[in-house]
């Protein structure tokens, strides 16, 4: 039986979530839909709904072969969770996401959340391997497997990778999992200027090291007595591996963070956003992916604290403002088309485009939801007010 409790159906099966869905699109009824529901401030305003579903009660590890790097969850178990069960076998899923003690898988893959490591491991498309997904005709569809080379129908579930269940709910998540390097080692440069610090992560690319995170913080986000850029490079390998990582990076000038240190220093990069929106109620977040080359001027146009994946292009620019966000974000879509604002106070949404420049594809998005909720019932305006 499916479980009421306050205005949330939870269903506690796919079967019952395909229910739940396939009822409330007979009745149709406008659904919103998500699993503990802790990225409310991420993308578009929920739009009020008559039915809110979500998958928090799916929680169930349905299959998991260490030995294969394979398992398969439902959505609503936690990212935490997962990885705790996972670190038992020394194997991980490296989505770093924000929000990662109550965000659940179903909504870490809905959101396409990433973080630091995204630089070696890529994003969930390049990590979930199959998917079922409930429809609002009260169908259960299967895409992919558990079997890493598989890639039959996988591009059905890349469809939901991203979409913030505007088109489906992800009931089921498969999985290809990475073994734990056997040693981790987390290298710090802190420059006076922009200049030097980009120097230094150009030199890291064009050695033969291949670290799992880069990432560059501006003065404004890391906070410290005298105005510096930090360059932060994660390491994994062998000794041997460890060993080269440190004399290589030593003589272009990095120091080791201490071993004691290195969890919380990672922690607090993948939680910077959700402590900064805490701390600020009226403040955004605008995202912008642009090239390499083109991350400098970048970081240089953010009047506040920044974030930068130095090593994929990915840019997180923080206001205390949403007007200022929001102005920011109109500005910057003009020379980089993937901008949007990622998070933002859920009252203002409405203010501003928070996707100024979807491009070209995005009239094929729009036929991909009206071929899934013709009737646009199912969490309506959540990918940035646009769909």
């Amino acid at each position: 039986m499916l479980d009421y409790y306050t205005d949330v159906v939870a269903p506690r099966s796919p079967q019952e979530l395909a229910e739940a869905m396939g009822g409330a699109s007979a009745r149709h009824q406008t659904i919103e839909l998500g699993g503990h529901f802790s990225k409310r401030l991420m993308a578009g305003p929920a739009a009020p709904s008559n039915v809110t579903i979500s998958t928090a009660a799916m929680r169930r590890v349905l299959k998991y072969e260490p030995r294969d790097l394979t398992i398969s969850v439902e959505a609503g178990i936690s990212y935490c969770e997962l990885s705790r069960l996972l670190a038992a076998e020394r194997q991980m899923i490296p989505l770093d996401p924000p929000f990662a003690d109550t965000a659940t898988i179903g909504g870490v893959v809905a959101s396409n959340c990433s973080g630091p490591r995204r630089r070696l491991y890529g994003t969930a498309r390049d990590l979930v391997i199959g998917m079922r997904f409930a429809t609002l005709e009260g169908k259960l569809v299967e895409t992919g497997g558990m079997v890493v080379k598989n890639v039959a129908g996988l591009d059905m579930g890349k469809l939901m990778i991203g979409s913030f269940g505007t088109l489906a709910a992800i009931a089921v998540v498969n999985f290809k999992l990475i073994p734990q390097p056997p040693f981790e080692r987390t290298f710090r440069f802190s420059f006076a200027g922009l200049e030097e610090a980009m120097d230094a992560r150009d030199a890291v690319l064009k050695s033969p090291l291949d670290p799992a995170a880069i990432d560059l913080l501006n003065p404004a986000a890391v906070e410290a007595s005298k105005p510096v850029y930090v360059l932060a490079v994660r390491a994994g390998g062998n000794a041997a591996a460890i060993a080269r990582y440190a004399r290589e990076l030593a003589s272009m000038g990095a120091q080791p963070i201490p071993a004691y240190e290195e969890a919380a220093w990672w922690r607090a990069i993948q939680d910077f956003t959700p402590r900064y929106l805490d701390a600020h109620k009226n403040g955004a977040v605008v995202r912008v992916s642009c090239t390499l080359k083109e991350l400098k001027a970048m970081l240089r146009s953010v009047p506040g604290p920044a974030i930068a994946r130095a090593g994929t292009g990915v840019c997180y620019a923080y206001f205390k403002d949403f007007a200022e966000a929001a102005v920011f974000a109109s500005e910057t879509a003009c020379e980089y088309c993937e901008t949007v604002v990622e998070f933002a106070p859920e009252d203002r949404k409405s203010e501003t485009a928070l996707w100024p420049a979807p491009g070209q594809d995005f009239e094929i998005m729009k036929r991909i939801k009206h071929m899934f909720d013709p009737e646009f019932l199912l969490n309506r305006g959540r990918l940035y007010s646009r769909i």
